[in-house]
């Protein structure tokens, strides 16, 4: 694929691929991007948007003990522009200890905020609870004021952690929640969608729990909702690099924190993707994002497989790459587009329903 001029005119900016007064325009141009460091997963991003983080590890050296050093961490931003005033973001999922029911606890030997070997102590809560006390504070250090316009528990993204983890066999006990704020930064008012869940380990955890699942939105207050139809569309895009995944948990394996049992299940999915039995794995992803817009099937001209995309727009096209190009415009073509630099473009048909 030849780069792409980022030296266009201006009325070609007004036009192709990017942004008029803020807001996603008529044509939005996605590329398919992995992950940066490990090249753990791909997804479609946004024209010209800026990837920061991405996988990191934990020394349990560094860490205070091993509690965390497990398994590799996601913390990855996915911004418009260098100030992210339109931005997604995914946390790291953490391992966190309650000490209540500890003996060493009680006696005050590990108060809140301390480290347990590895982990921060921190009372178990509901992930409302952990929106508020520990996500916003995570992402936006020193944020004084912020407003709850929205706050909700959300019993559809646990029914999917708990079809995802089926086949771990031990009964979790999950919360998840919803929550939108506003604020003002740099004198502009955001509104921002939080989605958050929360694991209990339960008596064979001892105290342990974690985060699950956590990313957040945001775009200037007034273009919020326009926006959410990009922000589904790369969440529903989301695709784990199996072999990255299988070598992952290999690892863990080797650290003695996963049964071997979850990797042959790892084995089996990869087997299930290959075979082009992705649905529900894009349904979960879907169910990881407030109440999703609405979406449709497309049939891909090259693998004539069926595949899940925003229905946002009125035309769809995709290319050999995987890359993916919406249009409410009826007289664009992404081949004649000089920007694009690509004439393998081809426009996915919307698959037709039984009785058709």
């Amino acid at each position: 694929m030849k780069k792409s001029n980022y030296f266009f005119p201006v009325m070609a900016c007004l036009f192709f691929a990017i942004t008029i007064n803020g807001q996603p325009s008529k044509t939005m141009v996605f590329k398919k991007v992995q992950e940066p460091r490990e090249k753990a997963f791909s997804l479609l991003l946004p024209n010209n948007w800026v990837i920061e983080g991405g996988i990191f590890r934990i020394d349990p050296t560094a860490g205070g003990g091993s509690g965390n050093a497990i398994d590799a961490k996601l913390d990855i931003q996915f911004k418009k522009d260098q100030n992210g005033t339109v931005m997604m973001r995914w946390f790291p999922d953490m391992n966190y200890f309650d000490m209540s029911n500890s003996p060493a606890g009680q006696m005050g030997m590990f108060p809140t905020g301390s480290n347990y070997n590895g982990m921060t102590v921190i009372p178990k809560m509901d992930a409302l609870s952990f929106i508020q006390y520990v996500v916003i504070p995570y992402a936006h250090p020193g944020l004084m004021n912020f407003e709850v316009v929205d706050n909700k528990s959300s019993p559809e993204i646990v029914e999917g952690i708990k079809k995802a983890d089926a086949f771990i066999g031990i009964p979790f006990v999950y919360t998840a929640g919803i929550a939108t704020i506003s604020y003002t930064e740099n004198g502009i008012k955001y509104k921002e969608r939080i989605i958050a869940a929360t694991q209990d380990f339960g008596e064979l955890g001892a105290g342990l729990w974690k985060n699950r699942f956590t990313l957040c939105a945001r775009a200037p207050y007034d273009q919020f909702e326009s926006w959410e139809p990009v922000f589904i569309e790369m969440i529903r895009s989301v695709q784990i690099n199996m072999q990255w995944l299988i070598g992952e948990i290999r690892g863990q394996v080797e650290r003695g924190a996963i049964n071997a049992d979850v990797l042959r299940r790892l084995q089996e999915m990869d087997k299930e993707i290959q075979e082009g039995h992705s649905k529900t794995y894009a349904e979960i992803n879907n169910d990881m994002f407030l109440t999703l817009t609405e979406q449709e099937e497309y049939v891909n001209p090259y693998s004539n497989e069926v595949e899940v995309g925003s229905n946002q727009w009125k035309n769809r096209w995709v290319n050999e790459s995987g890359e993916v190009v919406y249009s409410d415009s009826d007289d664009y073509n992404p081949n004649l587009d000089q920007i694009l630099n690509r004439s393998d473009f081809k426009k996915t048909p919307i698959r037709k329903r039984y009785g058709d």
